[in-house]
């Protein structure tokens, strides 16, 4: 059977461990004798459509291993959503033309709900225009909001983060509340989902331990009985830890901090609730207050990844492989959780057609009876996901990152207006 050549590419938000599922496409294709080389797209999806492709297979060994401890996107990644078929249909057929130019017969597309989409489509057209492709969705997102898999990829390690920093904040202000700070305010990722948020709440457990409250975009905002739970919460115990995700809204659907744009994806662009939310505390109660905003340290801080979601992260890039390989088409690889205690899971395939366009919220059994924290079983799905340590190499004290080639193939198209 003749080698046909692979299309890898990264799309949307990044993750700490993106790269890692990189680095599991990338050494199971060299470790297969069905596939010729791999491509990468620049830019992700974009870098197909203009025929920016690159030639992974001129990496070592070296960098490709590196890939696994190197935060970002390695080969870009971009917001770009693909339409739908039928009103953008050049754009589909644009992608099959740089397929077929280049021989390329397997397309591994990493990224989130729309990422899944678009490579459902991408399928659904090869098919239709007799261009054999198989493609599967290799996950990723932050916000641990696809369907099906136990958990995606990249939200272990933002956990890890964002309860380390909890902890080590709130032993901050506990220090100085006494004659300084009263109120800090941590502002995380999740637009729709409070699952990073939840993750804040991993800082403590028993009575008075900080964060005192957790605010998810899944509870409507109530800003009289939130304000009423800080000033209980300083009279109690001296000072008030919030994490509060940007997704939070009001009971009309409202977000706190809209900022009144929208991304590539049409999601209203956010940011903004902490200091938001720090106002409020100011004007109802007049405390002195800290706030901060994780942005994009949350989802880059590799150095302190979970080392769980390491793992899951590369096995997830290697079965996309594998799957492919077997003839699996419109395919994700999802994990499957098999035990609690101990924690063990597995890899299954999960259709596309099931994941696209879907999104997991918080269970409501999953957030505490008063809506400010979260339950015992939020907490043992929540802890397995962030054990283990997996520190990359350091030198001169700084991480070391992989350091690429990025070897441009050839174009043989013409130019391609997007």
């Amino acid at each position: 059977m003749a080698q046909q050549n692979a299309f890898y590419a990264q799309s949307g938000g990044v993750t700490a461990v993106i790269n890692a599922s990189a680095c599991g496409v990338a050494e199971a294709c060299r470790n297969s004798d069905q596939i010729g080389k791999l491509y990468a797209g620049r830019n992700g999806i974009i870098g197909a459509l203009t025929e920016d492709l690159i030639d992974v297979s001129q990496e070592s060994d070296e960098a490709i291993t590196a890939l696994r401890h190197t935060p970002g996107g390695a080969f870009g990644s971009c917001r770009y959503k693909l339409k739908d078929i039928e009103s953008h249909r050049a754009q589909y057929e644009r992608l099959i033309e740089v397929f077929k130019a280049h021989d390329i017969g397997y397309f591994f597309y990493n990224g989130g709900g729309d990422s899944a989409d678009t490579c459902l489509k991408v399928s659904q057209l090869s098919e239709k225009l007799g261009y054999p492709l198989t493609a599967i969705h290799v996950p990723k997102t932050v916000d641990n909001d696809l369907p099906i898999t136990d958990n995606s990829p990249g939200f272990g390690s933002v956990a890890k983060y964002i309860a380390t920093s909890t902890l080590e904040a709130s032993l901050d202000i506990a220090s100085m509340c006494a004659t300084s700070t009263k109120v800090f305010v941590l502002e995380v990722m999740g637009r729709h989902a409070g699952w990073i948020a939840a993750a804040g709440a991993l800082a403590g457990s028993g009575e008075g331990e900080p964060p005192h409250l957790v605010i998810f975009p899944e509870i409507a905002f109530d800003r009289q009985a939130v304000m009423a739970r800080v000033e209980e919460s300083v009279k109690r115990y001296g000072y008030c830890v919030i994490v509060v995700s940007e997704g939070a809204r009001y009971e009309d659907g409202t977000f706190l901090a809209d900022a009144g744009n929208t991304d590539a994806f049409g999601h209203r662009q956010l940011g903004g609730v902490a200091p938001t939310l720090a106002g409020m505390v100011k004007q109802d109660l007049g405390y002195k207050y800290h706030w901060a905003v994780a942005d994009y340290l949350q989802r880059a801080a590799r150095h302190l990844a979970s080392k769980t979601d390491v793992e899951q992260a590369y096995a997830v890039g290697q079965k996309a492989v594998e799957l492919a390989l077997a003839g699996q088409n419109a395919m994700m690889p999802a994990i499957k959780r098999v035990s609690e205690d101990p924690y063990e899971w597995k890899i299954e395939p999960a259709p596309l057609a099931e994941v696209a366009n879907q999104e997991k919220f918080m269970p409501r059994d999953f957030i505490r009876e008063d809506g400010f924290g979260i339950t015992d079983t939020c907490r043992r799905y929540l802890l397995p996901l962030i054990q283990g340590e997996d520190f990359p190499p350091f030198d001169d004290g700084l991480p070391r990152v992989a350091k690429l080639k990025l070897a441009r193939v050839e174009r043989k198209l013409p130019e391609f207006k997007l």
